[in-house]
């Protein structure tokens, strides 16, 4: 998987607020489309967001759905957070889980684990709309080889505030000072927010790294207009006011400045003979399996 294309035009200085507009790069997955906006070029990372993917939205009709078989992971934790539809998890820990809007299904790979994602039968009977992002998260250097671990938190244990005309759902870290139950390794402001037309909120240099996804709608940054798909990297050194210019959806994403990382195929590592190991166990079936599935995506050449 090449991830070496992304497309990542600078908001001039003047414009303020936003040091980088990261427009995505489409990939079709058998039929469905994502949005692929990290890792790019000029910006591989936003705090330990090594990895980001809008999936959809897609209309699948009866009988289609999405059958990711499964394949292995090591050094990140993954987060698919969803606005439509559902997705079943399936992972080597004995896990199965389905993923359902506005829960989160957090699954950390450490030193290994290998995990399935795919349409529930009785949605796959139905046909469905689904919509949603997908996040990897790299591990602290430290915590890189940890014990493979999944938790699942439903909808409503994600708090919820609301302030001058936006919405936010904190799904990892801490914002107006309410904390998310979710607990990750890594340092992590993950959010989703809904503006209405009109309201702004100043974000404040804090030494994290923070960037602001457009799911829907159009949003300024400074100067700078980001619309529907696009990311705009804020800037870290002065204040960085996001204003709606029309009712919004967005997502933030942020949290401390990582090393860098090596990323190859579904394995994120600060060591690349600890990538080269993986992907020697992977090809020689030293991986755990998924319990009840003799499924699984080949090593890529």
């Amino acid at each position: 998987m090449s991830h070496t294309d992304a497309i990542a035009p600078s908001c001039t200085a003047q414009e303020g607020g936003a040091s980088l507009l990261i427009e995505p790069r489409s990939k079709d997955l058998g039929g469905f489309s994502v949005r692929r906006v990290l890792p790019a070029i000029a910006q591989p990372s936003v705090g330990p967001f090594v990895f980001f993917d809008e999936m959809g939205p897609a209309e699948f009709p009866p009988g289609q759905g999405i059958n990711v078989r499964p394949h292995p992971h090591i050094g990140l934790a993954t987060v698919t957070y969803l606005f439509d539809g559902e997705i079943l998890h399936r992972d080597s820990l004995g896990y199965v889980q389905p993923i359902q809007p506005g829960a989160v299904n957090l699954m950390t790979a450490g030193r290994g684990i290998v995990h399935s994602e795919r349409t529930p039968s009785e949605r796959l009977a139905k046909g469905q709309r689904l919509h949603g992002i997908q996040v990897w998260m790299a591990l602290p250097e430290d915590s890189q080889e940890t014990d493979p671990a999944f938790v699942h938190h439903p909808a409503g244990d994600l708090p919820t505030v609301a302030e001058d005309g936006i919405i936010t759902t904190v799904i990892i870290g801490a914002y107006a000072d309410i904390t998310s139950p979710v607990t990750a390794l890594s340092d992590t402001l993950y959010l989703e927010q809904r503006y209405a037309a009109g309201a702004s909120l100043v974000w404040q240099p804090g030494g994290q790294e923070r960037a602001v996804y457009v799911v829907n709608g159009a949003i300024k940054v400074g100067g700078c207009l980001v619309t529907t798909g696009n990311m705009a990297v804020l800037e870290s050194d002065r204040d960085a006011r996001v204003s709606a210019a029309e009712d919004s959806h967005v997502m933030v994403i942020g949290g401390k400045c990582i090393t860098a990382r090596r990323m190859w195929w579904n394995f994120v590592h600060t060591d690349p003979e600890r990538i080269e190991a993986a992907k020697a166990a992977w090809r020689d079936g030293d991986f755990a399996e998924v319990p009840d599935d003799n499924e699984f995506i080949p090593l890529p050449d």
